[in-house]
């Protein structure tokens, strides 16, 4: 089979035919994936029942695996998945929904919200790829908003003023902004807020892209209601219709995205009804703020 890949939208998005996931990659073919992520950000891949194993391996030849293992509220107990994936259904130990008032769902539900993965790391997320296994009904779309061409659209004056700035993260910050403020001690500290880059550049390709997500809460040397005003305005802008394709999702798809360049969210749907889909992370290579002094020096 020949690698196909075709646009789904003028900014945003790709599908990809002629490859079957269940097959080791070959180098040509994850150059092709590497290409198709720097050009449309996500990538869609319909009818591909893999295993854990398999989608693990698709996951390692595209590059290493972030650990996601304290990003969640999950217990022990509750944990359904090899401690590669992330578990981002609203599914417990046995399989069954979380009910509408567990803290688990409740924290989980701020997904809901505008985000990047793992933009509360030190070193953020590179690739996420996320695969269904069981859907709901209605609702339950993933949304994503393509950051590079947000940034691209920005007026020359406001790409002056956000080009220097650091902002801070953390899930604190977005589930804030659900009302979900109960935090343990260790939780607290496990989630306690990193520096990130407003403005990043992709190595391979050079382009900018806004790093824009709701768990960014500050702007490091501004005051909080200039900050907060600026990063609702750039998120406004960032998520007009015009940059966003919205998946629908069906069991056997698989969709990856790159963290560097997309904001995604998820859509509510039925809360008695079970969505699994389960998420491998590929990992970011350095710091964004140490990134951003490196260019500083090399200027």
């Amino acid at each position: 089979m020949t690698l196909q890949i075709r646009p789904l939208g003028p900014f945003i998005g790709a599908k990809v035919d002629g490859i079957d996931l269940r097959e080791p990659l070959t180098p040509a073919q994850a150059e092709a994936i590497h290409d198709g992520m720097d050009r449309h950000a996500v990538l869609v891949f319909h009818d591909q029942p893999v295993t854990n194993e398999q989608h693990l391996a698709f996951t390692q030849a595209l590059g290493p695996l972030e650990n996601t293992a304290k990003n969640t509220l999950r217990a022990a107990e509750d944990f359904r998945l090899p401690p590669m994936f992330a578990d981002v259904s609203n599914l417990d130990g046995n399989n069954q929904p979380f009910g509408r008032d567990d803290r688990k769902r409740l924290f989980a539900i701020g997904n809901r919200l505008w985000h990047s993965d793992s933009s509360f790391k030190a070193i953020p997320a590179k690739y996420s790829l996320l695969r269904a296994v069981r859907v709901p009904s209605k609702g339950g779309n993933t949304e994503f908003a393509h950051m590079g061409a947000a940034y691209e659209a920005l007026d020359n004056d406001t790409r002056a003023l956000i080009e220097p700035l650091i902002c801070e993260h953390s899930q604190m910050f977005s589930r804030d902004l659900i009302g979900f403020r109960e935090f343990s001690a260790e939780e607290r500290e496990r989630f306690k807020p990193v520096r990130q880059r407003l403005v990043r550049t992709l190595a391979r390709t050079g382009r900018k892209s806004l790093y824009l997500s709701s768990h960014a809460g500050t702007i490091l040397g501004w005051q909080l209601p200039e900050a907060r005003l600026l990063l609702r305005d750039l998120a406004e802008h960032a998520t007009q219709r015009e940059f966003v394709y919205s998946h629908k999702w069906r069991v056997n798809d698989l969709v990856m995205w790159d963290n560097r360049q997309a904001m995604h969210r998820g859509r509510p749907f039925p809360v008695e009804e079970a969505r699994d889909v389960r998420r491998t992370t590929i990992s970011g290579d350095v710091p964004t703020v140490a990134q951003a002094e490196e260019e500083a020096a090399a200027a």
